[in-house]
């Protein structure tokens, strides 16, 4: 009988989530959603000078707005917690004197310049630079000396040179590493606190973990976790690497790109719908060939085959036409509470529910990313726009326009109401008192009251503008410049 498909998220909590991390997140959400598994979420704190509760909650918050909800971790204990690294310390020493009494690790009292001066010296006469075994055998009386001396050990653990370790990757396929390549790996530090590729074996085993998909950043930790598999009797889980994100110079992601965090995105004002799909597709490719897939197609139409060998780059511009298309798909009331923290420029009682909802109609084909509501929305709250381009404002001085936009005063005054809906007919009595139509009609009244030549729907911006703000951008353009 199969196992339960079950993966696992682990960030380290020194800092904000990168992007490269986030996609592996994402890797293992899908799969595990697809094959109806599990997926969890593991906080690795070992890292005691860099690790800070701040950092952990930023980045579960970002998991939790990607939609990256976990069956198991912080704030959703399972059967096989504690969740974080930091509470799991006894359970390490535990299984470390295991590996002591099997005689599969031994402590080494090297110093740091000890070990920087032998690898100098293997290193001036062509010799691999792993450790050298200095401390393999050591009898009981050695390792009593050393102790009066004051040496505390690390945890080394006992490599076979002449046995190369191989595994199948599912991105890479066929895996092979020389032995002579490994040498006697540390696996716990001076203080007693296990390193990274001993945690990660005991956790993923002990919350048996069947895949682990991660960057390949990672695969040179893999044979290490392998001997260590190995050693403890236990079962490998299965590994993907896949290759690390780009920037557009083909260079590994970083600041100088820009925006390396997923709080990053958020605060520019990206959706987390786009950002999980385009980050999706940096690793993988749906056999149906589209690119524009929500999350229930992704969890449906996920497979670990499909897993590209191939670095990707980030395209920031191609993410933020995703992220319009996005935009665009929303429901105005859905969109109008997602665009109320990024419009700055607006008046308060311009913020309600009812006038959001309608701004967000207005304005929903031209954003590319939430954040840019603050712009394009500006003209609605202005005293008075500013024409455009000298264009527009020689098209408010034509006689035409002065006819126009005098005439639309003169109506407006006695309308019974102010509505988008009452503006066509306002228009046609201004056409049938001026006879001018056509673009003469449309266009000065459009600069009047946006100050753009094309732009949102008229009738819906006169309604939302109200009478006396319509009046006194009209006044304003009749006075001139």
């Amino acid at each position: 009988m199969e196992r339960e498909i079950r993966t696992r998220f682990a960030p380290s909590p020194t800092g904000h989530l990168h992007i490269g991390n986030a996609r592996t997140a994402i890797l293992n959400w899908l799969f595990a959603r697809h094959g109806g598994g599990s997926f969890l979420v593991r906080i690795e704190d070992t890292d005691q000078e860099r690790s800070t509760a701040a950092s952990e909650e930023m980045i579960l918050e970002d998991l939790r707005w990607l939609g990256l909800e976990w069956d198991e971790g912080p704030g959703v204990e399972g059967p096989f917690g504690p969740y974080r690294q930091s509470e799991r310390q006894e359970l390490y020493a535990r299984h470390i004197a295991g590996l002591l009494e099997n005689g599969r690790v031994y402590p080494c009292y090297c110093t740091a310049e000890e070990l920087d001066l032998r690898r100098q010296e293997r290193l001036e006469r062509g010799e691999s630079t792993n450790y050298d075994g200095r401390c393999r055998s050591l009898t009981h009386e050695q390792k009593q000396r050393h102790e009066r001396e004051g040496r505390r050990p690390v945890i080394r653990f006992r490599s076979d040179e002449t046995r190369d370790v191989a595994f199948t990757d599912l991105v890479r396929g066929d895996v092979l590493f020389p032995g002579s390549n490994i040498g006697d790996f540390v696996i716990a530090r001076q203080n007693g606190i296990p390193m990274y590729n001993f945690c990660c074996v005991v956790d993923d085993h002990l919350m048996r973990i069947t895949h682990v998909l991660r960057g390949d950043d990672h695969v040179s930790n893999t044979p290490r976790q392998v001997l260590l598999y190995e050693a403890f009797g236990w079962e490998t889980p299965l590994f993907g690497h896949s290759p690390m994100i780009l920037g557009n110079n083909r260079e590994r992601l970083s600041k100088r790109h820009g925006a390396t965090s997923v709080s990053q995105y958020r605060e520019a004002g990206y959706l987390p719908q786009a950002l999980v799909n385009f980050l999706s597709l940096l690793s993988w490719s749906s056999e149906s060939g589209d690119e524009i897939l929500p999350p229930d197609r992704l969890v449906s139409e996920f497979t670990v085959d499909r897993l590209s060998k191939s670095a990707a780059v980030f395209d920031t511009v191609k993410l933020t036409w995703m992220n319009g298309l996005y935009i665009r798909n929303l429901d105005a009331n859905t969109l109008g509470g997602l665009l109320r923290p990024f419009l700055r420029s607006a008046p308060a009682a311009d913020l309600s529910v009812e006038r959001m909802e309608t701004i967000a109609r207005l304005l929903q084909e031209r954003l590319e990313t939430l954040a840019d509501i603050d712009e394009k929305a500006a003209f609605l709250f202005a005293d008075r726009p500013r024409p455009e381009s000298d264009e527009a404002a020689a098209m408010l001085g034509e006689p035409d326009a002065q006819r126009v936009i005098r005439e639309l005063l003169t109506i407006s005054g006695n309308a019974d109401s102010w509505h988008a809906e009452r503006f066509p007919e306002l228009m046609k009595q201004v056409q049938a008192a001026t006879g001018v139509k056509g673009k003469m009609l449309w266009m000065p009244v459009r600069i009047a009251l946006t100050g753009m030549m094309h732009g949102p729907d008229l009738a819906s911006t006169f309604g939302f503008l109200g009478r006396d703000r319509c009046r006194l951008r009209l006044e304003a353009a009749l006075a001139g410049p």
